[in-house]
């Protein structure tokens, strides 16, 4: 699309709505910028207005949707208000931002998605694309705007893209050279409404892919394994519970290789930085994604070995008093959540609960009786939390109004050998911007202690 002179709308002032509108700009659009905050709320602007791009703030743009060429959706406006209608119904083309980015990108993109994992597969790719082509750029989802990385690539880099939900809903031509989807569990049903929506949206990373595209999709998954029958690509499969033919997968403790002709044990897990079987999963799903771009399997192994995790996602903290701190405030649902309670090795004093995203916890208390000792719940879904936990028999449940607080009682209960937990199955939000600082909190109080 030639912008030059075109009137365009983008919702939404977060980094990737800014970093959208900026580049739009540049590309000689006209520009209206608009965001539900007051204009006083919204911190600096002068350089945004600089360059002329119009700010619409404190409400949503109803009146000026007719007026608009094209509109860009920031991941956190949901497609079911008016003014997306009222546009829809209207003809104006909705585009996501990463939609935006992508029309503009030069070289091939991978997409990673799914429900959990999609940080810690998208950073390591990262990692190993980088060792083969070092202008590669590592975007999305992961908190660097692919609008703002755009301009600096080149037919010979890649980017490696962490692909959400939200991301997809306005995604239309959208088409990695290689895609992934990691799992699929229940999440953000609050704004997709059915798990049928949820999954339609994940699928989206691969339904533009052709004969001559990759895609990775994890064979213990159900969801994921129907997704093989419907894909175009070529299917890469990873496994950590069968050997497979042709695909990546774990057995004995061994990561091993098999693939168009290549057969290569990569390492043991107990190589590896990470903790879980949920990590052993991502790491074969990054490594499988190196192997389509053609990374050498040297470096593939190497750099897995070396590389240390993300920061929020069962991150060690400290040991005090011989009781271990992990910080999980990255697991935002209840299968991260289950996942952080699998991969520890110790009884678990827990922090749970937070915004409320319209899911049950079921599945995730199950597993406390046996592995943890006690459950410090805060935000609005501690009272849903402990009646579920109660219902498998748990009692031991203690609610604080605070999250500091609650890092104080878990201190006080967590005896030699235990570990504390921050895991909390739920979003930050309403307590906490994002889970960042939430996680970073938890890191400053417990260090606090040493």
């Amino acid at each position: 699309m030639d912008y030059n002179g075109k009137k365009v709308l983008v919702c939404g002032m977060a980094r990737s709505g800014i970093a959208a509108a900026e580049l739009l700009c540049e590309k000689g659009a006209v520009v209206t910028l608009q965001d539900l905050k007051e204009k006083e709320k919204l911190g600096d602007i002068s350089l945004l207005e600089k360059k002329g791009i119009v700010i619409y703030a404190g409400k949503n743009p109803d009146d000026i949707i007719l007026e608009q060429d094209l509109i860009v959706l920031s991941p956190g406006i949901a497609c079911d208000l008016p003014f997306v209608k009222k546009a829809e119904e209207n003809n104006i083309p909705l585009w996501s931002e990463v939609e935006l980015a992508y029309t503009m990108t030069p070289c091939p993109v991978i997409a990673i998605t799914g429900t959990n994992g999609k940080t810690t597969t998208t950073t390591l790719v990262g990692e190993l694309l980088k060792a083969q082509y070092p202008n590669t750029a590592v975007v999305g989802n992961i908190g660097l705007p692919y609008s703002q990385k755009v301009k600096s690539l080149t037919k010979q880099d890649w980017v490696v893209a962490e692909i959400s939900s939200f991301q997809m809903e306005k995604a239309h031509t959208f088409h990695p050279k290689i895609s992934a989807v990691l799992n699929i569990t229940p999440d953000h049903l609050n704004r997709h409404k059915t798990m049928e929506t949820y999954i339609a949206m994940k699928e989206k990373v691969w339904q533009n892919q052709t004969k001559q595209d990759y895609c990775i999709l994890n064979r213990e998954d159900a969801v994921c394994r129907a997704m093989a029958e419907k894909t175009k690509a070529n299917v890469f499969f990873f496994s950590s519970q069968r050997v497979l033919e042709e695909g990546i997968y774990l057995e004995n403790g061994f990561v091993k290789l098999s693939w168009q002709g290549i057969r290569e044990t990569l390492f043991h897990v107990d190589e590896l930085k990470l903790l879980g079987i949920h990590n052993y999963e991502n790491v074969m799903a990054a490594c499988a994604i190196a192997v389509c771009a053609n990374v050498a399997l040297e470096k593939i192994i190497k750099i897995t070995k070396q590389f240390p995790g993300v920061a929020h996602r069962i991150e060690y903290v400290a040991t005090i008093n011989d009781v271990e701190y992990y910080n999980d405030s990255k697991g935002t649902n209840t299968d991260a959540a289950i996942r952080a309670i699998l991969a520890m090795k110790r009884p678990i004093i827990l922090i749970g609960g937070g915004y409320d995203k319209g899911v049950s916890f079921k599945e995730w208390v199950k597993l406390f009786p046996g592995r943890v000792k006690e459950a410090v719940l805060i935000g609005v879904t501690a009272d849903q939390i402990e009646k579920e936990a109660k219902e498998v028999g748990f009692d031991a449940v203690s609610k604080c109004e605070t999250f500091q607080e609650a890092v104080t009682l878990c201190y006080q209960k967590a005896q030699p050998g235990d570990c504390v937990l921050l895991s909390p199955a739920c979003a930050s939000w309403g307590m906490f911007d994002n889970y960042e600082q939430r996680g970073d909190l938890f890191k400053k109080l417990v260090k606090a202690y040493l």
